[in-house]
């Protein structure tokens, strides 16, 4: 079905750019004479346009046509693709990567809303299911291929890629779906701009502390201004009609601590891949697609644990699968910081990457349905977009703070201080993924299921 071709492609093209980056990072450091500020950036900038527009985009397309919306969001994408590919700078490369997050941002819970309505109601569960493996698919192949890319052609090649399937899909898009709008509401657009000048200001001070000094001006000023522009954000929700993040879902306790598990899990997960990625690079000296292959046992665990742990979560209870989950990620973590050294042979790493994989299938498989019971049947969708957005926004975070640590502790100018730095921002990210699984553990138990079709909603945070 053409429904169900178009809107696969396009989440995994959208999917794939959130970890396709991370083995080309060492590439682009040399080519582009990157600072670690400017890598940092160039994961981030994708991923905090993507997380704080996440929730607009399915707004946008309910208001103006779902498919134009499509359409306008790979359009998007696409252009900024090929600016990607040929950015002549880090500066060129992190406003294309920013622009990439806009379209991804509409693309992606778009893709959802077009399949549900083109697909018959009686299998809707099942293209939901499939596409939701897609996108899942796309996470785990992330790093694989951009180091394949990497290393048969070169770094520009991982945004080129896009480029002919955008262009593929867009008269597709146009002549095979149907047009289709949702409830009009009003666009929160104050909103938007609060959390997103929020939201950059704390980013750029955590980035940019350790290289300017963490009592300089610059930083102190965009750490402050950036905390208070956010808390007139949370003040403008808690008084507007038509929030895009409803302060009030904050109030009940499952859904607080679910997203909270979260923040923390993918705060661990995308630092620290962020650095092991190059770890294996410069430190060990392994082509990118090598790098990619050996960052495999972590990523791929949840296309097969997944299921399984899905099955098992209304047995025994979502909170506290995700909470064994997240400890797990945990133990894992600390142990590649216990034992990761210049020469530390591969396959010592192997299990606990695996257990690190484990822990986050047995975490993403129940999550979405713990933070939808915790709301309204018509508040699913919005319920589901906020989790998604607060996931992109703990790797934001982890990115940006794990990175500082290692700046601190080590650098670039040995392997052995790279792998000082880089220990210690693992065992930081450990404990964070602990804290983590602590919140899950205090989520109340509850009968209430969430709906299949609405439930699936929530299918894009377990693979973003």
């Amino acid at each position: 079905m053409w429904t169900f071709a178009i809107t696969s492609v396009a989440v995994f093209m959208a999917t794939l750019d959130n970890l396709v980056v991370t083995t080309a990072l060492p590439v682009i450091r040399k080519d582009l004479h990157a600072t670690l500020a400017s890598l940092e950036w160039t994961v981030n900038a994708y991923t905090l346009t993507f997380a704080v527009l996440l929730l607009t985009g399915a707004a946008l397309g309910d208001r103006f046509g779902r498919r134009r919306m499509f359409v306008v969001g790979l359009v998007i994408f696409t252009v900024s693709s090929a600016a990607a590919a040929l950015a002549p700078s880090a500066g060129a490369l992190i406003a294309a990567r920013a622009a990439q997050g806009v379209g991804g941002a509409i693309i992606t819970p778009l893709t959802l809303t077009i399949l549900s309505a083109g697909v018959p109601a009686n299998r809707r569960g099942a293209f939901i299911g499939a596409w939701s493996g897609i996108a899942g698919l796309a996470v785990a192949l992330g790093p694989v291929v951009g180091g394949a890319i990497v290393s048969g052609i070169s770094w520009h090649w991982i945004f080129w890629l896009n480029v002919p399937i955008g262009i593929a899909l867009i008269p597709l898009a146009l002549r095979r779906l149907d047009e289709s709008h949702g409830p009009a509401s009003k666009l929160d657009l104050p909103g938007v701009a609060l959390a997103s000048i929020g939201l950059t200001g704390i980013v750029w001070g955590l980035v940019r502390g350790n290289g300017q000094g963490w009592g300089s001006g610059e930083i102190v000023t965009a750490l402050v201004a950036g905390a208070i522009v956010f808390a007139l954000f949370v003040l403008w929700e808690l008084r507007t009609e038509e929030p895009m993040l409803p302060m009030r879902f904050f109030t009940n306790r499952t859904f607080a601590l679910a997203n909270v598990a979260s923040l923390f899990m993918f705060f661990g997960m995308f630092g620290s891949i962020f650095l092991l990625s190059q770890f294996f690079q410069i430190v060990q000296g392994y082509s990118p697609l090598a790098s990619g292959v050996r960052i495999l046992p972590w990523t791929i665990m949840p296309l097969f644990v997944a299921p399984i742990a899905g099955a098992l979560s209304d047995r025994i209870g979502g909170q506290r699968l995700m909470g064994v989950g997240l400890i797990l990620q945990a133990s894992g973590l600390a142990a590649i910081a216990a034992i990761s050294t210049p020469t530390t042979p591969y396959w010592h790493l192997v299990a606990p990457f695996a257990i690190s994989g484990i822990g986050m299938a047995m975490f993403w498989a129940p999550v979405a349905n713990v933070v939808l019971s915790a709301v309204k049947f018509e508040e699913q969708g919005q319920a589901s977009g906020a989790n998604n957005a607060i996931r992109e926004l703990g790797g934001v975070f982890g990115v940006a703070v794990l990175a500082s640590v290692f700046a601190a502790y080590g650098g670039y100018r040995t392997h052995e201080t790279f792998v000082n730095g880089m220990n210690a921002a693992v065992w930081i990210g450990a404990a964070v993924v602990l804290l983590g699984a602590v919140a899950a553990f205090m989520i109340p138990s509850t009968k209430k299921s969430a709906v299949e079709a609405p439930a699936a909603s929530g299918a894009y945070a377990e693979a973003a």
